[in-house]
Parts: C-alpha cells; structure tokens; sequence
C-alpha cells in the first residue's frame, strides 16, 4: 500500500475518518491538518487499514 493509499481500509472507516475530519474543519483546522487528523485517529482506534492481525504470536504460558 503506497502512502495516501485508502484502498484497503473498510466503508466504515472511511466514513469515520470523513466525519472526524468535518470536525476539525469546523474547529478551524486547515483541510489538510484536518484530514491528516482524521486518518490518525482511525488508525490509532483500528490499527489502520490493516485487514489481519498484528502479526504478533501470543504469549505462550505452556513453559
């Protein structure tokens, strides 16, 4: 996924992210600070546009 690229986040995400960024345009933010802001905030409560898990194993109590 190229920097900028939204292809693979979910509908509900990106109606997130235009939400939060009518927000911040609405606060007085600049389109550009706003939109950045809305993408951030999606991806620090979702982890991005990722669609599979973190890529970290478990944590193995068998020992």
């Amino acid at each position: 996924m190229t920097q900028g690229d939204k292809s693979s986040y979910t509908d509900k995400q990106k109606r997130q992210a235009a939400q939060i960024e009518e927000s911040e345009k609405a606060r007085g933010a600049s389109p550009r600070t706003a939109e950045r802001i809305a993408w951030a905030t999606v991806n620090k409560h979702d982890g991005g546009g990722k669609k599979s898990g973190s890529g970290r194993k478990p944590h193995d109590t068998s020992h």
